[in-house]
């Protein structure tokens, strides 16, 4: 009898189990139909980084090196050089000549977004980053670099301004 009621108990368990296995099989799926669609993201996902330029099309990154000294991974390198009356790259007195995140250590704390005074370096919504060479996984500043924006008036050069038209 011991028996019995013993098959009758796991026969049960197995109804059960058939059951919610049923009833997960009679639901719509849900899939994404990526890569033919883009994924949908938060505002606050953390993507790839991007370095933002300014409504002039001025990188906004002075090089403070606070996103480098916050970063707890240490997967900043950035070097610094001073813009000149001839060549002006950012609205400070420095720009980052060198500017590489790796994202071979990088672990997308967002830290170096936080610490940064002048909003330089934000996430963005890149994700696709997989690569068989770790080498390509260092992004230098040019790859990070947002587009200049449509009607940005880049300052002349001095020696633009000095000469006349048509020369």
């Amino acid at each position: 009898m011991a028996k019995i009621s013993e098959m009758i108990g796991e026969a049960a368990a197995i109804a059960k189990g058939m059951s919610i296995t049923f009833r997960e099989m009679l639901q719509p799926t849900i899939t994404e139909d990526y890569p033919e669609a883009p994924p949908k993201f938060q505002e606050r996902y953390r993507g790839v980084h991007e370095l933002q330029r300014d409504e002039n099309g001025l990188e906004k990154c002075v090089a403070c090196f606070l996103c480098a000294a916050a970063c707890p991974a240490q997967c900043i390198y950035i070097e610094a050089a001073e813009n000149t009356a001839e060549l002006r790259i950012s609205g400070g007195e420095r720009y980052a000549s060198v500017y590489n995140i790796d994202y071979n250590r990088c672990i997308f704390c967002g830290y170096c977004v936080e610490a940064c005074p002048t909003d330089a370096i934000t996430h963005g919504h890149g994700f696709e980053i997989a690569s068989y060479n770790t080498s390509t996984l260092i992004y230098r500043k040019e790859q990070m670099l947002v587009p200049i924006p449509a009607g940005a008036h880049f300052p002349l050069k001095a020696q633009e301004e000095s000469a006349p038209a048509g020369h």
